[in-house]
């Protein structure tokens, strides 16, 4: 299991705030991608949905981190917003390690 976003607190966060709800959003994504198997990759069509379900992420998170204008607000959302976008990174890389030939998909 891909474990970079085994860490969140959900629970601690409350939305007071436009930030906090977008935060808390983010989370949800997170918790999302946190059910991501990547050992279990065995064929493309595992792969595709792999790929499609970090590419639906990324999106999510660069529209939530667009709402924000205001720098104190985004500062926040910015933050935890680049923390899921590099773990999106990591996971691609390990599934392009599998594209690559490192793992035979059948």
């Amino acid at each position: 299991m891909f474990n970079a976003f085994s860490s969140i607190d959900y629970r601690s966060i409350r939305a007071n705030t436009p930030a906090e709800t977008a935060v808390k959003r983010l989370n949800g994504i997170g918790e999302v991608l946190s059910d991501l198997d990547i050992s279990a990759i065995h064929t493309q069509d595992d792969m595709t949905r792999a790929l499609w379900t970090l590419d639906t992420a990324d999106k999510c998170i660069r529209m939530i981190v667009s709402e924000f204008r205001t720098a104190a607000a985004k500062e926040q959302v910015v933050r935890k917003a680049k923390s899921l976008i590099d773990a999106i990174e990591l996971a691609r890389d390990e599934i392009s390690n599998y594209r690559d030939g490192r793992r035979v998909l059948s």
